[in-house]
């Protein structure tokens, strides 16, 4: 599959499943879940996020940008700059925004989809290039130091705002440092979310059911 495809389908119910044996089985959930995996802590979406959090910094630090303009404007041009800015930030800012919901509505059905594949069986052997743990660690530091670095922006920028400095400048300060924030706790959730997942089916004390010859095929 490739990151554009489309997600795969849940399991077949068990009265229509038709998989020839349990190894078929075991194949098709190992080749599925792989993918979902890397759909869900993968590098590839480590980088989308920081980069649609990168593009909305830049358009709240244009819409920023344009607020401080509109506080000093004195003509006409500087006017038009103010109304550039604004426009221009605003289109970088609703689109990342929107496909930032975008993909967590997707992770929603991606969690979903790892926990009905991973109750199909156990498979000890295969399972272990499932934990990701080094990607879940990357997720985990990035995302934490993300979020420190938003918490200081959202702080330190009104703290140390004197009553000379424009408001936008501190709207703009506050803005870029709530979009680091977000982006970084959204990466801890997804982090902490893997963790649970492969500790809940991968390596749980629960046993799974051996489905009979005869399960459905997928893959």
């Amino acid at each position: 599959m490739s990151r554009r495809s489309p997600l795969p389908p849940s399991p077949p119910p068990v009265e229509i499943r038709s998989w020839p044996d349990r190894e078929a089985l075991l194949a098709d959930r190992d080749v599925v879940l792989g993918e979902l995996v890397r759909m869900h802590v993968g590098p590839g979406r480590l980088g989308l996020l920081w980069m649609w959090a990168a593009l909305a910094a830049l358009g709240w630090s244009l819409v920023g940008t344009g607020l401080i303009m509109f506080e000093q404007t004195y003509d006409v041009i500087s006017a038009i700059g103010a109304l550039v800015s604004l426009v221009i930030g605003v289109a970088l800012l609703v689109p990342s925004a929107v496909f930032v919901a975008l993909g967590l509505s997707r992770d929603r059905r991606v969690r979903q989809l790892l926990l009905e594949w991973g109750a199909l069986d156990r498979d000890p052997a295969r399972d272990l290039r499932l934990r990701r743990p080094g990607a879940s660690l990357a997720w985990l530091l990035a995302s934490f130091v993300l979020c420190a670095v938003g918490l200081f922006a959202c702080t330190a920028g009104p703290a140390g705002a004197t009553a000379g400095d424009p408001y936008g400048l501190v709207v703009l300060l506050m803005g870029v440092g709530l979009i680091a924030w977000v982006a970084g706790l959204i990466g801890i959730t997804k982090a902490l979310t893997h963790r649970r997942w492969v500790v809940r089916v991968l390596i749980g004390a629960v046993s799974r059911p051996r489905v009979p010859a005869g399960g459905g095929p997928h893959g």
